[in-house]
């Protein structure tokens, strides 16, 4: 099926920010477009902060000049929801309530034309349920854009239990030919980013619950060791917690309460309290004009460490060792456990487990635990935990070392896992789920995290590097600590590692022998 022609007439109903955002995408690429809002007046509003927008994009070179001519002699806005009889795609992008989109639906189902599609922009509604009882469920799919759609790449293709391939098909081609990163998905709660991307929130504010950091310290080691653009509590105050909060609600209850996405009472109060972000000036940061930035804990300098022992494999912290050479510090090596040992103190990756529940078996002594960095060598800062059993000049050491590298470090609380290697670890879990239940393809769903929200690696691809056996013991080891099946490892986890095979590749087959 190819994608639709560039003559096919287009409708959005709804010109709120999204349904705007949508016309505008299907302008530029050159569709005949018609707005239309069942408010009056809310149609041309949004007409003219489209062709003000594309005007803005025109001044700074990256639209065409006479590009806004040009949209707006295809930009029109319907008096009536009448005048969307010809269109050959119908956009729906109006409030999340079921009903309401169910019966828009009904009504379009009686105006257009037998072969036009109808596509919800929901973000969690059910793709299904909103078909249910057209006399052609099957012509209708989700196609969910994400905020600002011009600037977002990432659309989910979303199929409901009657969606016909050739409808998926043209809708994925058309967001292409459109300039964005389509992906296909089932209609299940939260599709995919939505669904995949809990455990990000999740883990950040059961961490700042814990007292492992304050926000703007696990923003900053999100960010500087992780690589993620935005840390969680930044980013939460970005969505706002209004919608975010009521995302995970609605995903925790269609999931019937499943406790991996669990809400958080954190967020519940800042809710109650009126703290949405920066959309209401306060979250959990001041975003008052003026107000000063938290700066996250950071530990002063230390001397760097002479020599180094570095026993056995470190595993995805490898990198370290090259690092330490050309720091000047002397490096050998001997068979271990994946330790550094220094003189005083002993370094180890995070395995889930905490620093003091380590030391207390006798594995080693005066332990300070580091976490996970999607790039060693990049990373401007890590994270470290020292054991309640090691002595104060271990931290001190620890802290040397990597400062030696030219790294801030942030001591934080000894909680289990640390901050980055659980969140990848339970990123990589949710991931490894949704392809299990056939909620999309491997590839798909790194894309869709990627493109959607920026995350720096797929989390499936980042499950491999890391290594699945790695990931599966960082799970088991959470959940053994807090008895919750929150932790649980997808039994997909468990299956690929027992076979020794990738975590992305041959997984659509592996999901349908499980």
């Amino acid at each position: 099926m190819t994608a639709l022609p560039r003559s096919a007439p287009v409708a959005v109903v709804g010109a709120g920010a999204m349904g705007a955002g949508i016309a505008q995408v299907a302008a530029q690429a050159g569709h005949p477009v018609t707005l239309f809002d069942a408010a009056p007046g809310a149609a041309g509003k949004a007409r003219e902060g489209i062709l003000a927008n594309v005007a803005r994009q025109v001044e700074k070179g990256r639209l065409p000049e006479g590009a806004r001519e040009d949209i707006a002699a295809r930009l029109e806005v319907a008096p009536a929801l009448e005048a969307l009889g010809g269109a050959a795609l119908v956009v729906e992008a109006i409030v999340e309530r079921l009903e309401v989109k169910r019966q828009l639906f009904a009504g379009l189902e009686e105006i257009v034309a037998p072969d036009a599609i109808l596509a919800s922009n929901t973000s969690s509604l059910s793709i299904t349920a909103i078909a249910a009882g057209l006399k052609h469920p099957e012509r209708v799919a989700g196609l969910h854009f994400f905020n600002p759609a011009p600037v977002m790449a990432l659309v989910e293709v979303v199929a409901g239990l009657a969606s016909d391939r050739r409808v998926l098909d043209t809708l994925s081609e058309t967001a292409r030919e459109w300039g964005k990163q389509p992906v296909l998905a089932k209609s299940t709660p939260g599709f995919i980013v939505n669904r995949v991307a809990r455990p990000f929130y999740a883990e950040g504010l059961r961490l700042l619950e814990e007292g492992a950091a304050d926000a703007a310290t696990i923003d900053a080691v999100v960010r500087e060791a992780g690589g993620f653009r935005m840390g969680p509590f930044e980013l939460m105050d970005l969505i706002g917690h209004d919608v975010n909060f009521a995302v995970t609600r609605s995903v925790f209850e269609a999931y019937f309460h499943d406790p991996r996405y669990r809400p958080s009472l954190t967020q519940q109060e800042l809710v109650a309290a009126g703290w949405y972000g920066r959309k209401s000036g306060r979250g959990f940061y001041d975003h008052a004009p003026g107000a000063v930035r938290p700066v996250p804990a950071t530990l002063p300098a230390y001397p760097a460490p002479r020599v180094a022992a570095v026993e056995g494999d470190l595993g995805p912290a490898e990198p370290l060792v090259a690092l330490l050479e050309r720091a000047g510090i002397a490096v050998s090596r001997r068979a271990g456990a994946g330790v550094i040992r220094l003189d005083g103190a002993s370094l180890a990756l995070s395995d889930g487990r905490t620093a003091t529940a380590r030391a207390a078996g006798g594995e080693l002594e005066d332990l300070v635990l580091f976490d996970l960095a999607l790039d060693y060598g990049t990373a401007s800062r890590i994270a470290v935990a020292a054991a309640c059993q090691a002595r104060p000049e271990a931290l001190a050491q620890a802290a040397g070392l990597f400062q030696a590298l030219g790294k801030a470090v942030s001591a934080v609380r000894d909680v289990p896992g640390l901050i980055v290697a659980r969140t990848v670890a339970m990123l990589a879990n949710e991931a490894g789920e949704a392809v299990l239940t056939g909620v999309a393809t491997p590839a798909d769903i790194d894309r869709a995290m990627t493109f959607g929200v920026n995350y720096p690696r797929g989390p499936l691809a980042w499950g491999q590097d890391v290594g699945p056996a790695r990931i599966l013991r960082v799970l088991e080891n959470l959940q053994a600590t807090y008895g919750e099946d929150r932790y649980r490892p997808s039994a997909l986890l468990r299956h690929r590692v027992a076979a020794g095979q990738s975590l992305r590749t041959g997984m659509e087959a592996e999901a349908l022998s499980l």
